[in-house]
Parts: structure tokens; C-alpha cells; sequence
């Protein structure tokens, strides 16, 4: 390891709790999504940012969702890496399933916890501090180094990531990106299943209970289309081969397993069809005439979205009164497993002692997918997921400061190298 790199890691040695304060804070800082409201967060990030006097902008397409962008240049012409995170949340739910109070941040055991604690406020406070101690050094560095700390990510990025690189283009973009996204500490995300979410609503006459011979009941239609939507997860995935061969290891099989649950590596290549509400009738003695779902999708890589798409509005359009409203999503999306980025990810994963990494696509989404789409490699290198979404989320402390180590080194690594 070269002096520039040990330094790197003895400042961040002699940070930890500044380290921790600043994760604690962040967490404290509600910004819950919905409803969005992600101010006090990004100030809590402005507010570090200028205590080190480095400059930054923020872009505010919506004045309680902000976004912030820094950057710098290197010493010498080189390769653009972008850090990205975000400063929204999952809202708390139910409080009285919390064993504390969700927005405390508080330390216990060695872990931090708190809505946001796991999904991502310690993966953006890495990139945050990652941004910090490479701009010590670069006058010695080659290219461009780009952190943006992004809202909306929780309810699909219209006003974060994917406003920034529709209205300030290259100056986001990049040639590469690395995300502290929870994915655990043993793996390398590299791609990720596609989304295709939509509401099914459905409107028929209704009639008086005992007379259900004068209406269809519209709970009934919802039942029909929901059998038959169940039904494509029976489509087939035809995985391109470098993915297909990740997918085949028996080690890689065995990490998805215990990283994301049993069952998880076959689901993986899998459409999975989830109705994650319905609301429908009046009254118990009335045939129901409206009700209305809505549909949670997830396509894997090798599924075409758009053809999926087109089966279900055959589904839809085959039942009389429903209609389908309010599509959203995007494509299955991955990049090289075996890029450059992903092995200096591994390479310094192994120096500050962690087994060896293994790739692997997600289950879930992450705002990696708009840089993907655009042709733009994407990893993910987080501290391992714990109650994202439930009571109690919580990160281990050691976990995060290893994020904080290998995100420092590797994106050192990647600037220096060059392309």
C-alpha cells in the first residue's frame, strides 16, 4: 500500500468519532419520504461541507427537496467518478414497534440506530467524507471527483438523481459511479432487477347484495386480474452470459443466500408479481362497484419491462370497467462485474481486511440504475442491510467505518490510475 493510501486511512482513524457524530446527526435529521421533506439533512451535509471550505452547489428543483454537488479537479487530466447518495428515508410506520425513538441515532452495542441508519445515511456520509479526504490530495490525483447528495431516491428520484443529470449533464455523469447503498459488506452490486409498478382501478354498476346477478362486483374483477397477473411470473429470463455465469457459481449462490435470505438466489432471476394495496366497496351487503390495486413488478435482467408491459394491459383491457393508470419504473439494468471498478473495490475490501467481495446484482432498486441506463458503470459497496424499511434499523459502526475505508481508497485508486 503507497504512503498516500496509508495516510488516507490514518485520517480517517484519527476521525471515528467525528465519523460517528456526524452519521448520528445525520440520522437525527428527519427526512422522512414521503413526504419528502429532506431539508434539515441536506443542511446537516452543507453545514459540513462548509466547515471545510469546500465549495458546493445546491440544486432545489422542489424547495424542501435540495440536492447538493460538489466538486474538484485533479492535478492532471483523467477519469471523472461520481459519489452518490441519499439524504431520504423510509418513513418511521407504526412507532410504537420501535424499541427507540426513530430519529434518535442513538449508539448501543456498537451499532447505530435509527430510520435512515441502514438505508443510506451511513453509505452517503462515506461518500461525504470520502469527497473530503481526496480533496487534501488532489493536486496529485488525475480527473474529476463529483459528490452529489440527492433527495427523492426512496420514491423513484424524479427530484434528485434523475433531475441532475437531465439538467446538468456531464457535469454529473461521469465515466463511473460508486454508491454506499446497503448491500453488505461481503459483495459488489453491479446490477439491479427493473421496476414496473402500476394502479389497476376498476368500476362497475354495483347493485344491492342479495342481487349480485345485476353487476359484476368489482372486488371480484380485481381477483381475476390479479390470478392472472400472477401468471408472468411463470416468463422465463434469458440472462446474458457474463451475467448467467455470475449467477451459476455456487459461491456467489451461497453469498446471495446469506446476505438476502434463502430463496433469494433463485428469485433473483425471477419476475415477482406483489399487490401492495387494494381498496374496494361500500358496505357488506353491496355489490362492490369500484376498487383499485396497485402493483409492484420487478423484472430481473434478461426480462424484457416493455413486453411485461404489454401482457398486463392485455390482462387489464381483457376485464370489463378496468383500467390501468399511473405506470412508472424502469428497465432491468448491470454493467461488467469484472470492471475495473469492481476490482479495486475488491482489491481494497481485502486490504483493510475483509474476506473476499462477491458481485452481485440486487433485488431492489437504487438510483445506480439512471446512471447504468446511460451507459455509465455503477457499484454499489454498503454496509450490510438491517431492518430497512422496519422498526429498529440499525447499522453495525464497524460495518460503516470499513464502507468509509474501502470508498476513500477505491475511489483514490480509480482517479489515480487513470482510465
Amino acid at each position: 500500500m503507497n504512503e498516500m493510501k496509508k495516510q488516507l486511512l490514518q485520517w480517517i482513524a484519527d476521525d471515528e468519532g467525528t465519523l460517528v457524530d456526524f452519521y448520528t446527526g445525520f440520522v437525527r435529521a428527519k427526512s422522512p419520504n414521503p413526504p419528502g421533506d429532506t431539508r434539515a439533512a441536506l443542511a446537516h451535509v452543507a453545514a459540513f461541507l462548509d466547515g471545510r471550505h469546500l465549495p458546493y452547489r445546491t440544486v432545489a428543483p422542489r424547495e424542501n427537496m435540495p440536492n447538493i454537488v460538489a466538486s474538484f479537479e485533479g492535478g492532471q487530466p483523467g477519469p471523472h467518478l461520481v459519489l452518490n447518495g441519499h439524504a431520504d428515508v423510509f418513513p418511521v410506520g407504526r412507532e410504537d414497534l420501535w424499541e427507540r425513538d426513530p430519529w434518535s441515532g442513538i449508539v448501543e452495542g456498537g451499532r447505530i440506530y435509527g430510520r435512515g441508519s441502514s438505508d443510506m445515511k451511513g453509505g452517503s456520509t462515506a461518500a461525504v467524507f470520502a469527497f473530503a479526504y481526496l480533496s487534501r490530495l488532489k493536486a496529485k490525483l488525475r480527473g474529476k471527483l463529483t459528490l452529489t447528495i440527492v433527495s427523492d431516491e426512496e420514491s423513484g428520484g424524479r427530484w434528485g438523481s434523475e433531475y441532475l443529470l437531465e439538467h446538468l449533464g456531464n457535469e454529473v455523469l461521469g465515466d463511473c459511479v460508486l454508491s454506499g447503498e446497503p448491500g453488505g459488506v461481503g459483495t459488489v452490486r453491479y446490477g439491479e432487477k427493473g421496476i414496473l409498478q402500476f394502479t389497476v382501478s376498476i368500476r362497475t354498476r354495483g347493485a344491492h347484495g342479495p342481487y349480485p346477478h345485476l353487476s359484476a362486483n368489482a372486488i371480484r374483477v380485481a381477483s381475476s386480474i390479479m390470478d392472472r397477473l400472477e401468471r408472468l411470473q411463470d416468463i422465463q429470463a434469458v440472462l446474458p452470459q457474463a451475467v448467467a455465469d455470475n449467477l451459476n457459481s455456487p459461491r456467489v449462490r451461497e453469498v446471495i443466500e446469506s446476505t438476502m435470505g434463502a430463496g433469494t438466489a433463485e428469485i433473483m432471476r425471477k419476475l415477482t408479481v406483489n399487490v401492495g394495496t387494494i381498496r374496494g366497496g361500500t358496505k357488506v351487503n353491496m355489490v362492490a362497484a369500484d376498487c383499485t390495486m396497485e402493483v409492484d413488478i420487478r423484472v430481473p435482467i434478461g426480462i424484457d419491462r416493455e413486453a411485461v408491459l404489454g401482457e398486463v394491459r392485455k390482462i387489464v383491457a381483457a376485464h370489463e370497467g378496468a383500467t390501468l393508470e399511473a405506470v412508472v419504473g424502469s428497465a432491468a439494468n448491470y454493467c461488467d462485474p469484472e470492471h475495473r471498478m469492481a476490482q479495486i473495490i475488491r482489491s481494497n475490501a481485502r486490504d483493510v481486511g475483509l474476506p473476499e467481495l462477491v458481485a452481485i446484482p440486487s433485488v431492489g432498486a437504487s438510483d445506480c440504475r439512471m446512471w447504468r441506463e446511460r451507459g455509465v458503470p455503477a457499484f454499489v459497496f454498503g454496509t450490510t442491510p438491517c431492518n430497512i424499511a422496519a422498526p429498529n434499523e440499525s447499522t453495525s459502526i464497524e460495518d460503516f467505518l470499513q464502507v468509509v475505508r474501502v470508498h476513500t481508497l477505491s475511489a483514490f485508486d480509480f482517479l489515480m490510475a487513470g482510465q
